[in-house]
């Protein structure tokens, strides 16, 4: 059976996602058995669904956003989480998660997608409300942030910046 139009986009999207390289369309025709213009309308249908694909004189790549991630270990108060959160995205960093290692139930995780110092504000306004308490409270204030930032660099200063203030644990 034929390769429709919708699943050869999917495996086009898929080979300019996982490519190293730009991909000429050239490239793309051959492999799907189909003409170069066949190419240039799936990847405007594509670009039409909301991927940012980009043409370059080399062929074709996603324009996405580079991000690499870390988790770290970190210890403190109530009364420190302000500043711990400010401190993580003044510095770029964006707190993708929050994790405990509980003793009876196992690892406990949430997204709570910390981006800038408004999202931090949200947040300490939920926990000062009573909505519910720090996740950190039920492992005596030790807990792991993913964090996710645009470069290792980046993560490195969001490390040293948590060392120098007492909240990373070793």
């Amino acid at each position: 059976m034929p390769m429709t139009g919708e699943d050869r986009r999917k495996e086009i999207v898929k080979q300019i996602q996982e490519g190293r390289y730009p991909i000429p369309a050239k490239k793309l025709a051959a492999d799907y058995h189909v003409s170069r213009q066949v190419i240039v309308q799936d990847i405007a249908l594509i670009r039409a669904s909301g991927y940012d694909i980009i043409s370059t004189n080399r062929g074709y790549i996603l324009n996405e956003p580079k991000t690499v991630s870390r988790v770290f270990k970190v210890q403190h108060t109530d009364e420190q989480i302000e500043e711990e959160l400010c401190a993580i995205v003044d510095l770029g960093g964006s707190v993708d998660t929050v994790m405990v290692n509980h003793r009876v139930y196992g690892q406990m995780e949430a997204n709570i997608m910390i981006r800038s110092r408004r999202n931090v504000t949200e947040f300490m306004e939920d926990i000062k409300s009573g909505k519910s308490s720090p996740l950190k409270n039920i492992t005596s204030n030790y807990h792991y942030h993913k964090v996710s930032a645009d470069s290792e660099r980046t993560l490195n200063l969001i490390e040293d910046d948590l060392k120098k203030r007492g909240f990373l644990v070793e």
